[in-house]
């Protein structure tokens, strides 16, 4: 970090637009394949889905019955929900506004574009189904992750928003290994998942084993080459880490974001890929809780403005 530093509400709306950008994206990825489950399927039990879907993403749910137009209406189309595909964009939205002097014309024009395009998606996909709407989103969320690295100078600034990205991904990989583990028989194959987190083809370039529940699992889990998979990302977010740090700080034994982190890493780095997947519960339940502590963490440490001081006039005045 540099010596001058940035303002922290500035570095708090980059970390939320890559969370937000990230968020939209991997809601989309894991709607899609489930969706496709629910078409190919003619015996599948629609409300199982649903609600396998919905505890995927954390959102409660109280209908005892529940149908693929509900649940996409809430997941997808819900501007008024951050969870949603619509709101999360709509999140990205107002905290790129808040750093309209930082990010880039060209982040801002698509930005603003893809927002604005949404009403007219989801009319479309009302009309001819969810797959227009969800390719639309996934389309426009990678142009925007595009164009954030290549228009924005890799400062700080950038390094708050691929950490936020970063750390959303881990979050929402490990959400969708989830929904095959907590939710077998209602959840998408494998072949699927790989699809839903972009991986077929770099999956199939290392084997062919495409039935391999640990494979797959400790592809998406532990590459250290594949940009979505847990272990890269992890990686990824160690560095912005270390390169926010400020520059006079030249001993960072109080960060509790990076021993968080390090200790996910190195239980990832030093497990048996081929006892992976007897692990897989407790390693999910693990990387939730740490993307939950490294925010709280960031958020107390760069983010958190201390509330004005409210001064009491002395008796008798």
């Amino acid at each position: 970090m540099s010596e001058r530093g940035m303002l922290s509400r500035l570095a708090e709306s980059l970390f939320w637009i890559g969370r937000y950008i990230e968020r939209a994206d991997d809601t989309a990825r894991i709607v899609d394949s489930y969706v496709h489950r629910m078409v190919e399927d003619p015996f599948n039990d629609e409300s199982a889905t649903c609600r396998s879907l919905f505890a995927i993403l954390g959102i409660e749910v109280e209908s005892e019955r529940l149908r693929t137009s509900e649940t996409l209406q809430t997941i997808a189309y819900d501007i008024e929900n951050p969870n949603s595909i619509a709101g999360a964009l709509n999140g990205a939205f107002e905290n790129a506004r808040r750093s309209r002097d930082y990010i880039s014309s060209e982040m801002w024009v698509a930005l603003n574009t893809t927002r604005n395009e949404l009403p007219k998606r989801e009319k479309r996909a009302r009309d001819l189904g969810p797959s227009t709407y969800l390719t639309y989103v996934r389309e426009r969320t990678s142009l925007l992750a595009g164009l954030t690295d290549a228009t924005l100078s890799h400062d700080d600034g950038w390094r708050f928003l691929v950490l936020g990205r970063n750390l959303e991904r881990i979050d929402m990989t490990a959400r969708l290994l989830r929904g095959r583990v907590v939710s077998e028989d209602n959840a998408p194959d494998w072949m699927a998942f790989l699809r839903a987190s972009g991986a077929m083809e770099a999956f199939m370039r290392n084997t062919r084993e495409i039935n391999d529940a640990n494979g797959v699992a400790a592809f998406l889990m532990l590459d250290r080459l594949f940009p979505r998979s847990v272990l890269y990302s992890l990686n990824l977010a160690d560095e912005c880490l270390v390169e926010i740090q400020p520059i006079s700080q030249r001993i960072s034994s109080g960060d509790v974001a990076r021993q968080a982190l390090a200790r996910a890493r190195g239980t990832l780095e030093f497990i048996d890929p081929r006892q992976l997947i007897d692990q897989l519960p407790e390693l999910l339940e693990m990387l939730e809780a740490t993307c939950f502590r490294i925010t709280d963490a960031v958020t107390d440490r760069y983010f958190r403005h201390e509330e004005a001081v409210v001064w009491h006039m002395e008796e008798g005045l």
